[in-house]
Protein backbone atom coordinates (compact mmCIF):
# COMPACT_ATOMS: atom_id res chain seq x y z
CA UNK A 1 0.00 0.00 0.00
CA UNK A 2 1.25 3.55 -0.92
CA UNK A 3 1.48 6.44 1.97
CA UNK A 4 0.44 9.48 1.08
CA UNK A 5 2.81 12.26 2.63
CA UNK A 6 -0.31 14.19 3.66
CA UNK A 7 -3.22 13.92 6.72
CA UNK A 8 -6.80 13.49 5.54
CA UNK A 9 -7.19 16.31 8.46
CA UNK A 10 -4.77 18.16 6.71
CA UNK A 11 -5.87 18.27 3.36
CA UNK A 12 -9.74 19.26 5.22
CA UNK A 13 -7.52 22.21 6.47
CA UNK A 14 -6.01 23.21 3.08
CA UNK A 15 -9.46 22.78 1.34
CA UNK A 16 -11.31 25.19 3.68
CA UNK A 17 -9.18 27.93 2.00
CA UNK A 18 -7.91 26.07 -1.18
CA UNK A 19 -10.26 24.25 -2.94
CA UNK A 20 -10.01 21.23 -4.84
CA UNK A 21 -8.64 20.42 -7.23
CA UNK A 22 -5.00 21.24 -7.29
CA UNK A 23 -1.45 19.93 -6.85
CA UNK A 24 0.55 19.27 -3.50
CA UNK A 25 3.74 19.18 -3.11
CA UNK A 26 6.11 18.23 -0.11
CA UNK A 27 8.50 20.37 0.85
CA UNK A 28 10.51 18.11 3.21
CA UNK A 29 10.49 14.99 1.18
CA UNK A 30 11.63 17.19 -2.20
CA UNK A 31 14.76 18.42 0.54
CA UNK A 32 15.59 15.56 1.74
CA UNK A 33 15.84 13.76 -1.79
CA UNK A 34 17.87 16.14 -2.96
CA UNK A 35 20.44 15.83 -0.20
CA UNK A 36 20.13 11.85 -0.73
CA UNK A 37 21.43 12.59 -4.70
CA UNK A 38 24.11 14.99 -3.08
CA UNK A 39 25.35 12.03 -0.89
CA UNK A 40 24.82 9.20 -2.97
CA UNK A 41 27.35 10.76 -5.80
CA UNK A 42 29.68 12.86 -3.13
CA UNK A 43 32.99 10.76 -4.26
CA UNK A 44 32.76 13.13 -7.41
CA UNK A 45 33.94 16.09 -6.24
CA UNK A 46 32.18 17.80 -9.34
CA UNK A 47 29.04 16.28 -9.46
CA UNK A 48 25.86 18.46 -9.58
CA UNK A 49 22.50 17.84 -10.17
CA UNK A 50 20.92 20.10 -13.28
CA UNK A 51 16.85 19.53 -12.72
CA UNK A 52 14.89 19.15 -15.85
CA UNK A 53 12.73 22.19 -15.62
CA UNK A 54 10.09 20.21 -18.17
CA UNK A 55 9.14 18.12 -15.48
CA UNK A 56 7.91 20.56 -12.60
CA UNK A 57 8.51 24.19 -14.18
CA UNK A 58 7.37 26.34 -10.90
CA UNK A 59 9.55 28.86 -9.75
CA UNK A 60 9.08 27.89 -5.93
CA UNK A 61 10.22 24.18 -6.98
CA UNK A 62 13.03 25.60 -9.01
CA UNK A 63 14.31 28.09 -5.95
CA UNK A 64 13.77 25.17 -3.08
CA UNK A 65 15.92 23.02 -5.18
CA UNK A 66 18.67 25.75 -5.80
CA UNK A 67 18.95 26.02 -2.08
CA UNK A 68 20.33 22.65 -2.10
CA UNK A 69 23.30 23.23 -4.74
CA UNK A 70 21.07 22.24 -7.51
CA UNK A 71 21.78 23.34 -11.00
CA UNK A 72 18.59 23.66 -14.20
CA UNK A 73 18.42 21.75 -17.53
CA UNK A 74 16.43 24.08 -20.09
CA UNK A 75 15.01 23.05 -23.16
CA UNK A 76 13.01 26.10 -24.62
CA UNK A 77 13.20 29.84 -24.55
CA UNK A 78 9.97 29.94 -21.65
CA UNK A 79 12.15 27.76 -19.42
CA UNK A 80 15.44 29.66 -19.77
CA UNK A 81 13.67 33.22 -18.55
CA UNK A 82 11.86 31.16 -16.00
CA UNK A 83 15.38 29.86 -14.39
CA UNK A 84 16.64 33.74 -15.20
CA UNK A 85 14.05 34.77 -13.32
CA UNK A 86 14.79 32.32 -10.45
CA UNK A 87 18.57 33.58 -10.57
CA UNK A 88 20.03 30.68 -11.99
CA UNK A 89 22.57 31.80 -14.82
CA UNK A 90 25.88 30.60 -16.40
CA UNK A 91 27.04 27.56 -15.26
CA UNK A 92 23.86 26.72 -13.58
CA UNK A 93 22.12 26.24 -16.42
CA UNK A 94 22.14 23.36 -19.20
CA UNK A 95 20.45 24.26 -22.25
CA UNK A 96 19.86 20.77 -24.18
CA UNK A 97 17.44 21.20 -26.79
CA UNK A 98 16.39 20.02 -30.24
CA UNK A 99 15.36 21.34 -33.69
CA UNK A 100 16.48 24.68 -31.83
CA UNK A 101 15.07 27.97 -32.88
CA UNK A 102 18.04 30.51 -33.28
CA UNK A 103 16.67 32.88 -30.57
CA UNK A 104 16.74 29.98 -28.22
CA UNK A 105 20.52 29.38 -28.90
CA UNK A 106 20.95 33.47 -28.74
CA UNK A 107 19.46 33.25 -24.94
CA UNK A 108 21.44 30.54 -23.69
CA UNK A 109 24.64 32.13 -25.00
CA UNK A 110 23.31 35.46 -23.33
CA UNK A 111 22.66 33.72 -19.98
CA UNK A 112 26.57 32.41 -20.23
CA UNK A 113 24.44 28.57 -20.22
CA UNK A 114 26.31 25.20 -21.09
CA UNK A 115 24.69 24.32 -24.10
CA UNK A 116 24.57 20.93 -25.07
CA UNK A 117 24.27 20.39 -28.81
CA UNK A 118 21.58 17.85 -30.25
CA UNK A 119 22.86 17.62 -33.91
CA UNK A 120 26.07 18.02 -35.97
CA UNK A 121 24.68 20.81 -38.09
CA UNK A 122 24.31 22.75 -34.88
CA UNK A 123 27.81 23.15 -34.72
CA UNK A 124 27.78 25.38 -37.45
CA UNK A 125 24.28 26.91 -36.58
CA UNK A 126 25.97 28.31 -33.26
CA UNK A 127 28.94 29.36 -34.83
CA UNK A 128 27.57 31.68 -37.20
CA UNK A 129 24.71 33.08 -34.61
CA UNK A 130 27.10 33.70 -31.48
CA UNK A 131 30.19 31.78 -31.73
CA UNK A 132 31.97 29.17 -30.13
CA UNK A 133 32.13 28.90 -26.30
CA UNK A 134 34.95 27.55 -24.52
CA UNK A 135 32.86 25.41 -22.78
CA UNK A 136 30.28 22.85 -24.67
CA UNK A 137 28.81 19.54 -24.85
CA UNK A 138 27.10 17.12 -27.34
CA UNK A 139 24.58 14.36 -27.01
CA UNK A 140 25.19 11.01 -28.25
CA UNK A 141 22.65 8.39 -29.71
CA UNK A 142 24.21 4.79 -29.91
CA UNK A 143 21.36 3.90 -32.38
CA UNK A 144 20.06 0.06 -31.59
CA UNK A 145 18.60 -0.70 -28.06
CA UNK A 146 19.64 -0.37 -25.34
CA UNK A 147 19.45 -3.42 -22.88
CA UNK A 148 20.32 -4.37 -19.64
CA UNK A 149 20.33 -7.68 -18.34
CA UNK A 150 19.13 -9.03 -21.23
CA UNK A 151 16.10 -7.09 -21.06
CA UNK A 152 15.37 -4.66 -23.50
CA UNK A 153 14.80 -0.86 -21.63
CA UNK A 154 14.04 1.39 -24.57
CA UNK A 155 15.22 1.95 -28.39
CA UNK A 156 17.45 4.62 -28.98
CA UNK A 157 17.66 3.78 -32.73
CA UNK A 158 14.04 4.81 -32.68
CA UNK A 159 14.80 8.39 -31.17
CA UNK A 160 15.37 11.69 -32.63
CA UNK A 161 17.72 12.87 -30.17
CA UNK A 162 21.42 12.92 -30.79
CA UNK A 163 24.53 12.59 -32.66
CA UNK A 164 26.11 9.04 -33.80
CA UNK A 165 29.96 8.44 -32.85
CA UNK A 166 30.70 8.97 -35.96
CA UNK A 167 29.07 12.51 -35.47
CA UNK A 168 30.00 13.21 -32.25
CA UNK A 169 33.98 12.34 -32.83
CA UNK A 170 33.37 14.55 -35.93
CA UNK A 171 31.77 17.69 -33.82
CA UNK A 172 34.45 17.47 -31.11
CA UNK A 173 37.14 17.85 -33.54
CA UNK A 174 35.50 20.74 -35.25
CA UNK A 175 34.43 22.38 -32.28
CA UNK A 176 38.11 22.31 -30.60
CA UNK A 177 39.26 23.66 -34.05
CA UNK A 178 36.64 26.84 -33.40
CA UNK A 179 38.34 27.27 -29.86
CA UNK A 180 36.58 25.07 -27.44
CA UNK A 181 38.62 23.71 -24.43
CA UNK A 182 35.78 21.95 -22.33
CA UNK A 183 33.92 19.12 -23.48
CA UNK A 184 31.28 17.26 -22.53
CA UNK A 185 29.19 13.89 -23.15
CA UNK A 186 25.22 14.02 -22.82
CA UNK A 187 22.76 10.80 -23.59
CA UNK A 188 19.44 10.09 -22.50
CA UNK A 189 18.77 6.13 -23.70
CA UNK A 190 15.60 4.81 -21.56
CA UNK A 191 12.97 6.68 -19.42
CA UNK A 192 11.46 6.10 -16.25
CA UNK A 193 13.96 3.01 -15.26
CA UNK A 194 13.24 0.84 -12.62
CA UNK A 195 16.79 -0.68 -12.35
CA UNK A 196 19.70 0.45 -10.02
CA UNK A 197 21.30 -0.16 -12.85
CA UNK A 198 20.81 1.79 -15.58
CA UNK A 199 22.91 4.91 -14.21
CA UNK A 200 26.10 2.32 -14.23
CA UNK A 201 25.03 0.86 -17.55
CA UNK A 202 25.14 4.03 -19.11
CA UNK A 203 27.68 5.26 -17.26
CA UNK A 204 30.45 2.62 -18.13
CA UNK A 205 29.36 3.19 -22.10
CA UNK A 206 29.69 6.94 -22.26
CA UNK A 207 33.20 6.51 -20.21
CA UNK A 208 34.74 4.67 -22.64
CA UNK A 209 33.19 7.21 -25.00
CA UNK A 210 34.97 9.57 -23.34
CA UNK A 211 38.55 7.87 -23.24
CA UNK A 212 37.79 6.92 -27.62
CA UNK A 213 37.50 10.96 -27.88
CA UNK A 214 40.18 12.20 -25.69
CA UNK A 215 42.62 9.72 -27.40
CA UNK A 216 41.49 10.05 -31.02
CA UNK A 217 40.57 14.10 -31.16
CA UNK A 218 42.53 15.45 -28.31
CA UNK A 219 39.93 16.53 -26.26
CA UNK A 220 39.34 17.72 -22.67
CA UNK A 221 36.14 15.46 -20.94
CA UNK A 222 35.23 17.89 -18.45
CA UNK A 223 32.01 16.51 -17.51
CA UNK A 224 29.73 13.45 -18.53
CA UNK A 225 25.85 14.21 -17.79
CA UNK A 226 24.01 11.20 -17.18
CA UNK A 227 20.89 13.07 -17.86
CA UNK A 228 17.56 11.58 -16.48
CA UNK A 229 15.98 8.16 -16.99
CA UNK A 230 16.20 6.49 -13.32
CA UNK A 231 12.60 5.83 -12.69
CA UNK A 232 10.18 5.94 -9.32
CA UNK A 233 7.72 2.80 -8.10
CA UNK A 234 4.38 3.90 -9.20
CA UNK A 235 2.95 0.72 -8.65
CA UNK A 236 2.47 -0.46 -4.98
CA UNK A 237 3.77 -3.65 -5.68
CA UNK A 238 7.25 -2.56 -6.70
CA UNK A 239 9.87 -2.56 -4.38
CA UNK A 240 11.21 0.66 -2.98
CA UNK A 241 15.30 -1.41 -3.31
CA UNK A 242 14.36 -1.80 -6.78
CA UNK A 243 15.60 1.95 -6.95
CA UNK A 244 18.30 2.71 -4.41
CA UNK A 245 20.02 6.00 -5.54
CA UNK A 246 22.92 5.05 -3.50
CA UNK A 247 23.45 1.43 -4.93
CA UNK A 248 23.35 3.80 -8.25
CA UNK A 249 25.86 6.32 -7.11
CA UNK A 250 28.06 3.58 -6.32
CA UNK A 251 27.74 1.66 -9.51
CA UNK A 252 28.81 4.55 -11.48
CA UNK A 253 31.45 5.17 -8.77
CA UNK A 254 32.98 1.17 -9.81
CA UNK A 255 32.35 2.41 -13.31
CA UNK A 256 34.33 5.02 -13.02
CA UNK A 257 37.40 3.94 -11.22
CA UNK A 258 37.36 0.86 -13.82
CA UNK A 259 37.34 3.21 -16.93
CA UNK A 260 38.59 6.38 -16.13
CA UNK A 261 40.81 6.59 -13.25
CA UNK A 262 43.26 4.36 -15.55
CA UNK A 263 42.76 6.78 -18.18
CA UNK A 264 44.24 9.21 -16.23
CA UNK A 265 40.69 10.86 -16.58
CA UNK A 266 39.57 11.20 -12.74
CA UNK A 267 39.06 14.88 -12.87
CA UNK A 268 36.18 14.53 -14.77
CA UNK A 269 32.43 15.72 -12.98
CA UNK A 270 29.41 13.69 -13.45
CA UNK A 271 26.05 15.67 -13.82
CA UNK A 272 22.59 14.57 -13.93
CA UNK A 273 19.11 15.54 -15.27
CA UNK A 274 16.70 14.29 -12.84
CA UNK A 275 13.18 15.44 -12.92
CA UNK A 276 10.90 12.09 -12.02
CA UNK A 277 13.37 10.98 -9.40
CA UNK A 278 13.73 14.07 -7.89
CA UNK A 279 9.93 15.40 -7.47
CA UNK A 280 7.80 12.62 -9.01
CA UNK A 281 6.80 10.78 -5.69
CA UNK A 282 6.58 14.27 -3.98
CA UNK A 283 3.44 15.75 -5.39
CA UNK A 284 -0.05 14.46 -5.70
CA UNK A 285 -3.06 15.50 -7.52
CA UNK A 286 -5.86 16.35 -4.97
CA UNK A 287 -9.40 15.87 -5.68
CA UNK A 288 -12.84 15.23 -4.78
CA UNK A 289 -15.14 12.87 -5.71
CA UNK A 290 -18.37 14.72 -7.49
CA UNK A 291 -20.39 12.30 -9.48
CA UNK A 292 -20.92 8.27 -9.49
CA UNK A 293 -22.80 6.66 -12.45
CA UNK A 294 -23.82 3.43 -12.87
CA UNK A 295 -24.11 1.83 -16.32
CA UNK A 296 -22.30 -1.29 -17.98
CA UNK A 297 -19.55 -0.14 -15.54
CA UNK A 298 -19.54 1.85 -12.13
CA UNK A 299 -17.87 5.15 -12.81
CA UNK A 300 -16.57 7.64 -10.09
CA UNK A 301 -16.56 11.15 -11.38
CA UNK A 302 -14.03 13.71 -9.93
CA UNK A 303 -13.31 17.35 -10.06
CA UNK A 304 -9.98 16.83 -11.59
CA UNK A 305 -9.63 15.62 -15.61
CA UNK A 306 -6.98 14.68 -18.15
CA UNK A 307 -5.99 18.51 -18.07
CA UNK A 308 -4.71 18.56 -14.58
CA UNK A 309 -2.97 14.69 -15.50
CA UNK A 310 -2.59 14.06 -18.83
CA UNK A 311 -0.32 10.70 -17.99
CA UNK A 312 -2.58 8.47 -17.59
CA UNK A 313 -4.86 9.59 -20.57
CA UNK A 314 -1.93 9.89 -22.94
CA UNK A 315 0.55 7.02 -21.90
CA UNK A 316 -1.81 4.60 -20.11
CA UNK A 317 0.10 4.85 -17.23
CA UNK A 318 -0.73 3.87 -13.87
CA UNK A 319 -0.83 6.53 -10.75
CA UNK A 320 -2.25 5.25 -7.69
CA UNK A 321 -5.29 6.31 -5.68
CA UNK A 322 -6.10 6.57 -2.50
CA UNK A 323 -9.32 7.48 -1.28
CA UNK A 324 -8.57 9.16 1.85
CA UNK A 325 -9.71 8.12 5.43
CA UNK A 326 -10.47 4.74 4.17
CA UNK A 327 -6.61 3.53 3.46
CA UNK A 328 -7.69 0.35 5.45
CA UNK A 329 -11.23 -0.15 4.18
CA UNK A 330 -11.24 -3.10 1.83
CA UNK A 331 -10.99 -2.72 -1.66
CA UNK A 332 -14.28 -4.39 -2.74
CA UNK A 333 -15.60 -1.98 -5.53
CA UNK A 334 -14.34 -1.90 -8.98
CA UNK A 335 -14.17 1.58 -10.67
CA UNK A 336 -13.40 4.04 -13.49
CA UNK A 337 -12.11 7.02 -11.98
CA UNK A 338 -12.79 9.95 -14.82
CA UNK A 339 -12.88 13.49 -15.25
CA UNK A 340 -15.54 15.26 -17.80
CA UNK A 341 -13.65 15.89 -20.68
CA UNK A 342 -15.46 15.00 -24.01
CA UNK A 343 -12.96 12.45 -24.46
CA UNK A 344 -13.16 8.62 -23.23
CA UNK A 345 -9.73 8.50 -22.44
CA UNK A 346 -10.42 11.16 -19.62
CA UNK A 347 -9.61 8.47 -16.95
CA UNK A 348 -7.61 8.63 -13.90
CA UNK A 349 -7.90 4.36 -13.68
CA UNK A 350 -9.57 2.02 -15.08
CA UNK A 351 -11.18 -0.85 -13.34
CA UNK A 352 -9.15 -0.04 -10.34
CA UNK A 353 -9.91 -1.98 -7.27
CA UNK A 354 -10.92 0.29 -4.62
CA UNK A 355 -12.63 1.08 -1.19
CA UNK A 356 -16.58 2.22 -1.61
CA UNK A 357 -15.77 6.01 -2.96
CA UNK A 358 -18.95 8.35 -1.53
CA UNK A 359 -19.53 11.43 -2.86
CA UNK A 360 -17.45 14.42 -1.83
CA UNK A 361 -14.36 11.90 -0.15
CA UNK A 362 -11.30 13.45 -1.14
CA UNK A 363 -8.86 11.24 -3.59
CA UNK A 364 -5.12 11.31 -3.61
CA UNK A 365 -3.85 10.69 -7.16
CA UNK A 366 -0.26 9.51 -6.49
CA UNK A 367 3.28 10.54 -7.86
CA UNK A 368 1.90 13.69 -9.58
CA UNK A 369 5.27 15.97 -8.85
CA UNK A 370 6.79 15.41 -12.12
CA UNK A 371 5.41 15.83 -15.53
CA UNK A 372 2.14 16.55 -13.74
CA UNK A 373 0.76 20.43 -13.74
CA UNK A 374 3.90 20.60 -16.45
CA UNK A 375 1.61 18.41 -19.15
CA UNK A 376 -1.79 20.65 -18.92
CA UNK A 377 -3.70 22.09 -21.47
CA UNK A 378 -7.14 23.43 -22.01
CA UNK A 379 -9.14 21.42 -24.05
CA UNK A 380 -12.82 21.83 -23.57
CA UNK A 381 -11.91 24.92 -21.98
CA UNK A 382 -10.75 23.48 -18.55
CA UNK A 383 -8.39 25.74 -16.70
CA UNK A 384 -5.97 24.39 -15.13
CA UNK A 385 -5.26 23.71 -11.51
CA UNK A 386 -3.39 25.60 -8.62
CA UNK A 387 -0.01 24.35 -7.01
CA UNK A 388 0.57 24.24 -2.88
CA UNK A 389 3.25 23.67 -1.00
CA UNK A 390 2.63 21.58 2.04
CA UNK A 391 5.46 22.84 4.06
CA UNK A 392 7.83 21.05 6.61
CA UNK A 393 6.62 22.90 9.54
CA UNK A 394 3.27 21.65 8.61
CA UNK A 395 1.78 25.55 7.02
CA UNK A 396 0.75 25.53 3.76
CA UNK A 397 1.53 28.26 0.86
CA UNK A 398 -0.11 28.84 -2.77
CA UNK A 399 2.90 28.59 -4.86
CA UNK A 400 0.58 29.08 -8.36
CA UNK A 401 -3.03 30.48 -8.41
CA UNK A 402 -5.61 28.22 -10.52
CA UNK A 403 -6.50 29.95 -13.99
CA UNK A 404 -9.18 31.87 -14.81
CA UNK A 405 -11.42 32.06 -17.42
CA UNK A 406 -9.57 35.86 -17.71
CA UNK A 407 -6.42 34.03 -18.24
CA UNK A 408 -7.72 31.59 -20.85
CA UNK A 409 -9.29 34.33 -22.64
CA UNK A 410 -6.05 36.51 -22.10
CA UNK A 411 -4.85 35.69 -25.91
CA UNK A 412 -8.26 36.53 -27.68
CA UNK A 413 -8.71 38.52 -29.99
CA UNK A 414 -12.48 39.08 -30.18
Amino acid sequence: MKKTFVTLEKLREITETYPTPFHLYDERGIEENAERLKSAFSWNPGFREYFAVKATPTPAILKLLQKHGCGVDCASMTELVMSEKCGFKGVDIMFSSNNTPDAEFIKAAELGAVINLDDITHVAALRDLVGIPKKISCRFNPGGTFEIANRVMDNPGDAKYGMTRDQIFAAFAELKSLGAEEFGIHAFLASNTVSNDYYPVLAARLFRLAVDLKRTVGVHISFINLSGGVGIPYRPEQKAGDIDIMVIGEGVRRAYEEILSPAGMDDVAIYSELGRFMLGPYGCLVTRAMREKHIYKEYIGVDACACDLMRPAMYGAYHHITVMGKENAPAEHTYDITGSLCENNDKFAIDRPLPKIDMGDLLVIHDTGAHGRSMGYNYNGKLRSGEIMLRSDGSFELIRRPETAEDYFATVIW
